[in-house]
């Protein structure tokens, strides 16, 4: 079968599904020359909002690195759910948990979404003392070794990023 036209030539095609407001959209969606996400309102230059959170990203991890991780741990605490034993270990301790941390638990529970698994309580199958010491053991890690560069890219990509920045401020 041999083309009509050569593949150097220019055709035009008319469509329903796109419109020259397409064009414009995607012209008008970019500064610079790149793609604005959906994240960043018009009304901030880009830098100056990615400075902006990038300065409250080194504040937030500054403080959680300074917050102190509990020695000894206070009781069983019976738990269903990750996140659930992370509300638990706010209250019993009176901390915050690192925003990575609260990520980290609402990601386990939802691996065990849709499994055999998934309406047995958590408590039943790790032992609370061995689930506590293991959120305060990745709490660790994400207080002492995030980079708030990176925090800021994740908060900058996540307009919700303040839901699991928890509010507890305890006195260092």
């Amino acid at each position: 079968m041999k083309r009509t036209l050569p593949w150097n030539e220019q055709t035009d095609v008319i469509s329903d599904e796109s419109s020259s407001s397409d064009v414009d959209m995607d012209i008008n969606d970019r500064v610079d020359g790149q793609q604005l996400s959906p994240n960043i309102t018009l009304d901030q230059p880009t830098t100056e909002m990615t400075s902006e959170v990038s300065r409250r990203a080194e504040m937030y991890q500054e403080y959680m690195s300074q917050v102190p991780i509990p020695a000894h741990h206070g009781s069983v605490i019976p738990f269903s759910s990750w996140v659930e034993l992370g509300k638990s270990i706010k209250q019993l301790y009176g901390q915050p948990l690192h925003y990575l941390t609260n990520i980290t638990l609402t990601k386990w529970d939802n691996l065990r979404a849709a499994s055999e698994y998934e309406q047995k309580p958590l408590d039943m199958m790790i032992h609370p003392c061995k689930a506590e010491a293991t959120i305060w053991l990745v709490e660790e890690i994400h207080r002492r070794t995030t980079s708030h560069h990176h925090i800021a890219e994740l908060w900058l990509k996540d307009r919700m990023h303040h839901t699991y920045v928890d509010s507890i401020f305890p006195k260092i």
